[in-house]
């Protein structure tokens, strides 16, 4: 178990707990590919290298602005860990955004340059381009948290009217439910029903949305433009409304990577919203649960969740720029 949030400050209205471990198996411990960054509100980060935390302190960062995120390196195209560990170090470097756009735009370019980087380090005719989901909350002081999500980790609101997801799995159902080859309730059986280890999109590694024949360098953004009607509230980018009476889980597909995720997802609301339970006793409440009563057919994953909670809203109005491009809170999906 790696607990990453000793001695760390997220200020006065938001409370973050977070873990980082291999694998609840003592007889199955695989590589820990998974990765978290979190940079408090006076700029103390902690992160994984070579599957150890470390912290770093951030120059210049504003007060009271956070950032949170999961990653989950693809073991499958190797380097997952490497994949992880280097996006991880280099969200230390790119600067506090304000705008949506901005946030994009830096990421973006992130993702180009770093697997520019990779192809200058390995011989180009054997190495398979390394990936790594990306899932990050962007937190301005007092401010509406923004979204960057790419791959199939995933952000769940969880309150007593049940586990929510918020963002859409970057995999290969979803291209399909794109192109009008699924429905709603198909999508959602592949994707939140079952467990099927594949992927459309990733960080460093690109998307293959448009042709799954051919893997493009470019991310590919899901949003009103591109997303079945069923999915268009949730865009990969976009302000959330936050509550504060509900929890906020992010976490890496080794939580869901059973039969019937959506049995085992269905008991989140019971372990993580009893009165009076702080952030690190609800993720202790779901590490323990998940180890002493595993869902039926579980695959041995690795597992890294950061729960956090909003002691008052943020403001949505509160930013340092207007951004052309923000949603209404009802991107949410719950108006």
């Amino acid at each position: 178990m790696t607990s990453l949030t000793d001695q760390l400050d997220f200020g006065s209205t938001l409370e973050v707990a977070a873990r980082c471990e291999a694998s609840i198996s003592k007889l199955q411990v695989p590589e820990n590919q998974d990765n978290l960054l979190m940079i408090d509100a006076r700029g103390q980060a902690r992160l994984l290298h070579h599957q150890i935390p470390q912290q770093a302190l951030v120059a210049d960062w504003p007060t009271g602005h956070v950032r949170l995120a999961v990653l989950d390196g693809m073991g499958g195209h190797g380097h997952g860990r490497e994949a992880a560990e280097t996006v991880a170090q280099a969200l230390l470097a790119i600067p506090a955004c304000y705008t949506l756009t901005e946030l994009g735009q830096r990421l973006d370019a992130l993702h180009l340059q770093l697997q520019q980087q990779f192809r200058q380090q390995h011989d180009a005719d054997s190495f398979r381009r390394p990936g790594t989901t990306l899932t990050l909350l962007e937190i301005p002081a007092g401010a509406a948290p923004m979204l960057y999500h790419v791959g199939d980790s995933r952000l769940y609101e969880i309150s007593a009217e049940g586990a929510c997801p918020l963002t859409v799995d970057h995999v290969p159902a979803t291209a399909f439910a794109m192109h009008g080859l699924l429905d709603e309730q198909q999508w959602w059986q592949q994707v939140h029903g079952e467990h099927r280890a594949q992927i459309a999109q990733a960080y460093l590694l690109g998307n293959a949305f448009a042709n799954p024949q051919v893997l493009a360098d470019a991310l590919q953004p899901l949003d009103q433009t591109n997303l079945p009607a069923f999915l268009r509230q949730l865009p990969d980018r976009r302000l959330l409304a936050v509550r504060p009476d509900a929890t906020y889980l992010l976490a890496t597909d080794g939580f869901w990577s059973c039969a019937r995720p959506d049995h085992w997802v269905a008991r989140w609301p019971q372990l993580l919203t009893r009165p009076g339970q702080t952030a690190s006793a609800a993720l202790d409440a779901l590490y323990h649960d998940y180890a002493s009563d595993p869902p039926p057919a579980l695959h041995i994953d690795n597992l890294s969740a950061i729960v956090l909670r909003f002691r008052a809203p943020p403001d949505a109005s509160k930013r340092h720029n207007i951004d052309e491009t923000a949603l209404p809170h009802s991107a949410n999906g719950h108006d």
